[in-house]
């Protein structure tokens, strides 16, 4: 089969390789008809590189139809049309019967002390192949699918996989209060789905980014937008005039570890890149740093009393939290890994065809596999108003 292979620091390739099998009996294969390409793709393709090997299969946003399952599977069969959730969970243990899927027991990579397997991410979470192929072979696959409906476009189900659940725990997690407001940062495609959803259960809703395409795009659905170029990098006054001086009730930090304006830290992630990766692992696993300007942002730009909800991925382990800070003006965090299956029965009595969170038009390109390695670059370096990617194997 045809597969997105990593294969160094901002490459990509799409190479044949052999199709996935049943390896155990609760597996089942998928044939891929649509997978996304993700923000988080472009750690790998950046900051994670050191945890990757030549020929790593990428991916963790498909969904398809199911070809083979193995003999203890009991809720899928042939012909079934699935979305694939990014993580991979049994769904029986204890963390996954409290609703944390991205902990489950059964799937921990205990070697690297993270949470659940996720596909196509990286030794740190089980170097499991991921989805940017033609088929997919799926573990626990009783637990780690989503059973969608024939009939509507890919289109409107595929962000289950991610996207939906990432954006609707941010929302969740921001504890925004009834008629209250929350600040957005970065309007990618989880920060820009996170305002959607936020503004759908009626908050106030202000979404900051640079990126021109990005603030026009929020800006068409009805959100209030602040342009960091505007305000000299920093929106925290520009957004405390717009909220009587206080700041907003909530803020979603949507951008996470490779933010703009931390020039020492990415001159760390940098140079750990260029060591040997048995040296830059245990760099980056032990004294690793995070670009942490949208994070001080968030700080700064929530109210006091408010609350902070990360849904950028940080992967720093020697990170400066300004604990003064937060403790001074009394802020809740809350951040993690989306627990993809917990919000899906929320989610999906909005995939209707009045489609009120704009699904089916949320794509900005769809190509076909063989055009991926032209995708993650346009993707990583903002060009041709690329914010959400689909690939069509």
């Amino acid at each position: 089969m045809k597969a997105v292979t990593w294969q160094g620091k901002r490459s990509v390739s799409v190479e044949t390789v052999p199709d996935p099998r049943i390896e155990d009996p609760g597996d089942a294969i998928v044939r891929i008809t649509s997978t996304n390409i993700c923000g988080s793709d472009l750690h790998l393709y950046e900051v994670l590189g050191p945890f990757m090997a030549p020929g790593d299969i990428l991916g963790h946003e498909p969904m398809g139809i199911v070809e083979e399952v193995g003999p203890e599977v009991t809720r899928l069969k042939p012909g079934d049309r699935v979305v694939i959730p990014f993580q991979v969970c049994c769904g029986q243990c204890f963390m996954c019967e409290h609703g944390l899927h991205s902990q489950c027991e059964t799937t921990q990579v205990r070697e690297q002390g993270t949470g659940a397997a996720l596909f196509g991410y990286s030794e740190l979470y089980g170097s499991v192949p991921g989805g940017q192929a033609e088929y997919l072979r799926v573990p626990h696959a009783d637990a780690t699918h989503i059973k969608v409906p024939d009939g509507p476009a890919d289109d409107r189900f595929v962000y289950l996989s991610d996207v939906l659940p990432t954006a609707w725990q941010g929302v969740e997690y921001a504890e925004i209060p009834e008629g209250g407001s929350v600040t957005v940062l970065g309007l990618g495609p989880i920060g820009e789905m996170a305002a959607r959803i936020a503004a759908h259960r009626g908050a106030r809703v202000i979404g900051v980014d640079l990126v021109p395409e990005r603030l026009a795009r929020a800006a068409s659905r009805g959100i209030e937008v602040v342009d960091l170029r505007d305000v000299d990098d920093r929106p925290g006054d520009a957004i405390r005039e717009l909220t009587a001086g206080r700041g907003t009730d909530s803020v979603i930090d949507a951008v996470g570890m490779e933010a703009h304006g931390s020039p020492g830290a990415k001159l760390a992630q940098t140079a750990a890149g260029l060591l040997p990766s048995a040296i830059s692992e245990k760099v980056i696993e032990k004294a690793g740093v995070d670009r942490l300007h949208a994070l001080y942002t968030a700080f700064d730009v929530v109210r006091r009393g408010g609350t902070v909800s990360l849904s950028g991925v940080y992967g720093g382990a020697a990170d400066p939290i300004p604990m003064l800070t937060l403790f001074d003006k009394q802020l809740s965090l809350r951040m993690g890994q989306a627990n993809v299956l917990r919000w899906v029965p929320e989610i999906l009595p909005l995939l209707t065809d009045e489609d009120p969170l704009g699904v089916d038009t949320f794509a900005t390109h769809r190509l076909p596999l063989d055009e991926a390695p032209h995708a993650y670059e346009i993707f990583q370096k903002k060009q041709d108003g690329a914010i959400k990617i689909t690939l069509r194997p």
